[in-house]
């Protein structure tokens, strides 16, 4: 708590930008040992920002916002913490946020998260790509997380599209959490923080700003590892998301429409440039992110004699004695982070032994 506290004081600390506090926090180690020493390794940020009565009134921002963060169940998630998105503390992402605020129930540490992007003025060919896509990337691999942004068009089929064949789907948004925008859109975002969850880097009170949402395709550029673009014009936002992840060495894809029509050009001109590869189908995507698919019927075997370390045998005795275990469940049964049971459990998926169903759940495959 006094980790979260501390990071929420250099966020309101006025004056210093979301770059330098990550070079504060990578040198100290942790917010409160920049707040411990105001900073005074880099003299031209302790004079800037940690002088006067600057550092008092941050902290009393934090405390305000932390309060009512946790009256409304909405967790902070530090940039050094187990929880935040483990993809978004790469090194060649300098401008990751210094704290997230989410509301949801999945976890933000699995490796396999795909973005979907596009036009607000999605066609009706888009509309049914994204609905086939879907369905059929629920059945392939049902352990995927949909990343988008909960806009019009694209954003919100993908949501609804992810909701309906049973994945979990995250929404980032460009402002606070207190609000739904668009507001057409609530009952949709009410039943991902069930299924899924809503993520922001802006704090309560934050209202949906242009900046913002050219901002937050950052994040959800650089929390996935691949971006599909499925309709785009020559100029939009998904192009945006499409060169920050193709900037962040992320793989980009795109799904190709008829020559000269109007949302095609955007995705043409992204595999034209050779930033993106031309996907038609839920296989061509993981294909590309090198994710095997996982057919219920084609369930791969177990090694005949595999070497598991001590935690890995933990969790697969536990997962061996239930139907299926949350991650949650899993981590208070251990004395193990998150960080390292995803891990071990990924290990253990690629070798066959355990397999994710629907509702970020886990079981053994010998049930």
């Amino acid at each position: 708590m006094m980790e979260t506290l501390a990071s929420l004081t250099l966020y309101f600390l006025q004056g210093l930008s979301g770059k330098d506090a990550l070079k504060l926090l990578n040198h100290y180690g942790s917010a409160e040992k920049v707040l411990a020493d105001a900073g005074n390794e880099f003299p031209q940020l302790r004079d800037r920002c940690f002088s006067g009565g600057a550092l008092s009134l941050a902290r009393q921002k934090a405390e305000k916002e932390l309060a009512l963060c946790e009256k409304r169940g909405i967790k902070v998630l530090p940039y050094l913490s187990e929880d935040y998105p483990q993809l978004l503390r790469e090194e060649n992402i300098a401008d990751a946020p210094p704290v997230l605020f989410y509301s949801g129930k999945c976890a933000l540490q699995r490796r396999r998260m795909l973005s979907i992007v596009g036009t607000r003025q999605m066609t009706d060919y888009g509309k049914d790509f994204i609905e086939r896509f879907m369905a059929d990337l629920a059945r392939l691999r049902p352990d995927l997380l949909i990343v988008s942004g909960l806009a019009y068009g694209v954003d919100i089929c993908a949501h609804r599209a992810a909701l309906k064949n049973g994945l979990e789907t995250l929404a980032v948004l460009a402002h606070g959490l207190d609000r739904v925008y668009p507001s057409l859109h609530r009952h949709t975002a009410n039943e991902m923080v069930e299924h899924g969850g809503l993520l922001t880097e802006y704090p309560m009170g934050s209202t949906p700003e242009r900046i913002h949402f050219v901002a937050r395709n950052r994040i959800v550029a650089g929390m996935s590892a691949g971006t599909l673009v499925v309709e785009s014009a020559a100029h939009g936002g998904g192009l945006i998301t499409a060169d920050l992840a193709f900037g962040y060495a992320r793989e980009v894809m795109a799904v190709p429409g008829r020559v000269g029509d109007a949302y095609s050009e955007g995705c043409l001109r992204l595999v034209q440039q050779q930033k993106a590869s031309l996907v038609t189908s839920a296989e061509d995507v993981l294909n590309v992110l090198g994710w095997k698919p996982e057919e219920p019927a084609k369930v791969s075997q177990p090694t005949l004699f595999p070497v598991y370390t001590a935690a890995q045998e933990k969790l697969l005795e536990l997962l061996s004695s239930a139907e299926t275990m949350s991650l949650d469940e899993l981590v208070r049964a251990t004395d193990m982070s998150i960080a390292q049971i995803s891990d071990d459990l990924f290990t253990l998926e690629d070798m066959g032994v355990v397999r994710r169903v629907p509702g970020n759940r886990y079981r053994s495959v010998s049930l």
